[in-house]
């Protein structure tokens, strides 16, 4: 029976991969309305023939690789499963050690390890496509440098979370998922407050903005939105990549609006103001704080759904994945497949309240600025430096799109110019 799941998992994958193909490059429908020909939202109008060609080809490839990588994460932990590999790699552990700490960390440790071979396909032909059509000029030394601070930092978070988790399952087996969550709340909070001043450093160079004109004229703008900003920060990224990008992220006394040195390079000082305008209405608009509410309320809800789950698939099916038991290690590959589809499921929903979010963002900085041009211009530019689609297939959006399309985005802002007028 197990052979069997492999193979049926294997062919499903493969189907999908076709499907998935076929719908990218012949089935998928990304062209503007007609009526729209000639407008501020047409490629065609902001971008030469070559950039067009470009975009296309960079986005068909970008969308199969994002489609075809959470399949195939649910496939690797079901051959993990299936083959024995996990039982193997939980009997190691406790030969390793009889404490549970150290066990979990070994086989966190191996699993991290199997599962860093087996994606690295997909996240290097990611960056080596990226740096083929110019979006990343990142070295592959530089690239796995990241890589590498990725791992390790997955493995200390993950380590952290499946020692509790599983410790909690074996003493609690029945409300497990309400401790477990009840962890979660203070510890990703604490995440979400430390990695602007401890995580993202480590990966890049953050500095003051250096330049003390555009400084000042971005912190005037915060006053008219009674924001209390005393700095905006500057991050240093045009070592690896071309595409542009600006963010709010933390919370609290750790809050901090960061732009993009390409951003800086590549944008005048209106577009920079418009940037800077959306993102201070993340900050106005409490987005930080309601979205972190919502993730915590969610992750409640989801972690009730995911105990029902591994607790029942991993005594139905205990022989067949080849597990100790629901609550040993063991079975780890499969709550990690499990809460992966849940999140992937739960995907067009989050991000429809995610875009709903930008746009409102969106608004507020044309309101406040009262420069639609700008805004346009801004828009065009970082479509062309991302050789992002202005409209992409429908599928796309649902489950990748966390901001309103291009499109939405331009036709959003032509709108409001003509109203102003």
């Amino acid at each position: 029976m197990s052979k069997k799941w492999g193979v049926r998992g294997i062919l499903l994958y493969i189907l999908f991969g076709l499907l998935m193909f076929a719908y990218l490059f012949y089935w998928a429908d990304h062209t503007i309305p007609e009526s729209l020909r000639g407008s501020v939202a047409d490629p065609s109008t902001f971008m030469t023939e070559r950039e067009l060609v470009l975009s296309e080809e960079y986005s068909k490839i970008r969308y199969l690789l994002s489609l075809l990588s959470t399949p195939y994460e649910w496939l690797f932990y079901l051959l993990v499963l299936v083959t024995g590999a996990s039982l193997l790699m939980e009997k190691s552990a406790e030969k390793i050690s009889k404490y549970h700490a150290v066990q979990s960390a070994v086989y966190v440790f191996y699993l991290s390890i199997l599962s860093f071979i087996a994606i690295f396909p997909f996240q290097y032909l990611s960056h080596r496509f990226s740096v083929e059509y110019g979006i990343s000029n990142q070295t592959f030394s530089a690239w796995m440098k990241d890589e590498m601070l990725d791992f390790w930092l997955g493995f200390l978070t993950t380590f952290i979370i499946v020692a509790a988790i599983y410790w909690l399952m074996k003493k609690s087996p029945k409300r497990w998922w309400l401790y477990a969550w009840l962890f979660f709340v203070p510890y990703a909070t604490f995440f979400v407050f430390i990695q602007p001043i401890v995580i993202d450093p480590l990966y890049n160079d953050f500095m003051s903005l250096q330049d003390k004109e555009l400084e000042k004229e971005i912190l005037q703008l915060a006053d008219q939105a009674d924001i209390p900003a005393e700095h905006v920060y500057q991050v240093n990224m045009s070592e690896e990549t071309n595409a542009m990008n600006a963010y709010v992220n933390g919370i609290g006394a750790s809050s901090r609006i960061v732009l993009w040195d390409t951003t800086l390079q590549q944008l005048s000082k209106d577009e920079i103001l418009v940037i800077m305008a959306h993102e201070m209405a993340h900050y106005v608009k409490k987005h930080l704080y309601f979205g972190l509410a919502g993730y915590l309320g969610l992750s409640l809800v989801g972690l009730w759904i995911l105990s029902k789950l591994v607790k029942r698939w991993g005594e139905q099916y205990k022989d067949t994945l080849k597990i100790s038991g629901w609550n040993r290690l063991s079975s780890l590959p499969l709550l990690f497949a499990l809460l992966s589809f849940m999140l992937f499921a739960a995907s067009p929903i989050s991000n429809a309240v995610s875009r709903y979010s930008e746009a409102s963002a969106d608004q507020y900085a044309l309101e406040l600025t009262k420069d639609p041009d700008a805004a346009i211009s801004t828009f065009q530019k970082l479509t062309k430096a991302g050789l992002s689609q202005v409209q992409p297939p429908l599928l796309i959006k649902w489950f990748y799109y966390t901001h309103p399309t291009m499109l939405e985005r331009l036709i959003m802002i032509q709108d409001f110019r003509t109203s102003e007028n």
